[in-house]
C-alpha cells in the first residue's frame, strides 16, 4: 500500500483515446518487444481525454521555451496483464544483474529484498478497485524529451531503471558528474511543463506524471480521484 492509495477513487467515466501524431510515441513500444500481454490488436498508446488535452498543453509550453525540443511517449495506459508481466520481468532482471537465483531457498533473504526494491518503482498489479496501478488508469504516462528528429536527450539515468539514480532530485542532490548540472535541469524543465499543465510527478521516477488519479488527487490534497482501473475487454472501468 502506498499512501496515496487511501483515496477514494469516483471514476468519471471518461474514455481512453489514442495519442495524436503531434505526440511522438517511442517505437516499437518497449514493452510489446518484451512480449508483454496487451492483447492482439489493442492500442497501448492511450490515455483519458483530458489527460491527453494536458499532455497537449504541456508540449506546447515546452516548445514556446525550447523550439528544438518535444516529448517522446515510453509508456501510456498499460492493463493489469501487462502490469504483472512487468513486475514479474523486472524481478528477474534484478536477480539476474545481482546473480540471484530465485529457485533457491537460500536465497530466499536476497529475493524479498529485490521484490522491495522493485515495489518501490513498480505498483503491484492490483484487481483491487480501490488499489488500481496508476497506468492501468489511463491517467499516468511515462515519457521524456527528445530532440526534433524524435531521438530522446540524455536525462542521466533510463527509464524504469531500478535505484536512486530514478529519483527526480539525484543529480541535485548526490550528482557528482561535471554533467550533473545538465541533467538536473533536464529533469527540472520536464517538471515545470507537465506540472504548468496540471500533471504530479512521481516521488521515486523523474519520467512518471499523472493527472486524475490517486497519486495526483493525494498530491494535490483532493478528495478523490477521477480514474479508476481502465477494463478494456468491457470498456468500462472496473467496478
Amino acid at each position: 500500500m502506498r499512501p496515496w492509495n487511501e483515496v477514494k477513487i469516483i471514476d468519471c467515466k471518461e474514455p481512453l483515446v489514442s495519442l495524436p501524431s503531434s505526440i511522438h510515441c517511442l517505437n516499437p513500444h518497449p514493452y510489446l518487444s518484451l512480449g508483454a500481454p496487451y492483447g492482439e490488436g489493442v492500442d497501448p498508446w492511450r490515455l483519458r481525454i483530458d489527460v491527453v488535452r494536458r499532455l497537449l498543453i504541456a508540449q506546447e509550453y515546452l516548445f514556446s521555451d525550447h523550439s528544438n525540443l518535444k516529448f517522446a511517449v515510453f509508456d501510456a495506459w498499460r492493463p493489469i496483464p501487462v502490469q504483472s508481466f512487468m513486475v514479474h520481468y523486472t524481478i528477474e532482471q534484478e536477480c539476474r544483474q545481482r546473480g540471484i537465483n530465485p529457485e533457491l531457498k537460500e536465497n530466499l533473504s536476497q529475493l524479498n529484498d529485490v521484490m522491495k526494491l522493485v515495489n518501490k518503482y513498480w505498483a503491484q498489479p492490483s484487481l483491487d478497485p480501490c488499489t488500481p496501478p496508476p497506468h492501468s488508469t489511463g491517467a499516468a504516462i511515462d515519457l521524456t524529451l527528445a530532440d526534433v528528429n524524435g531521438l530522446p536527450i540524455d536525462m542521466g539515468g533510463p527509464i524504469d531503471a531500478i535505484g536512486a539514480i530514478s529519483e527526480p532530485n539525484y543529480y541535485a542532490q548526490y550528482g557528482a558528474q561535471p554533467s550533473s548540472s545538465l541533467y538536473d535541469t533536464r529533469r527540472k524543465l520536464l517538471l515545470k511543463v507537465m506540472s504548468k499543465a496540471g500533471f504530479v510527478q512521481h516521488p521515486h521516477e523523474w519520467w512518471h506524471y499523472s493527472f486524475g488519479d490517486q497519486l495526483w488527487a493525494w498530491t494535490n490534497c483532493v478528495s478523490q480521484a477521477i480514474y479508476g482501473a481502465w477494463d478494456e475487454d468491457n470498456k468500462s472501468m472496473i467496478a
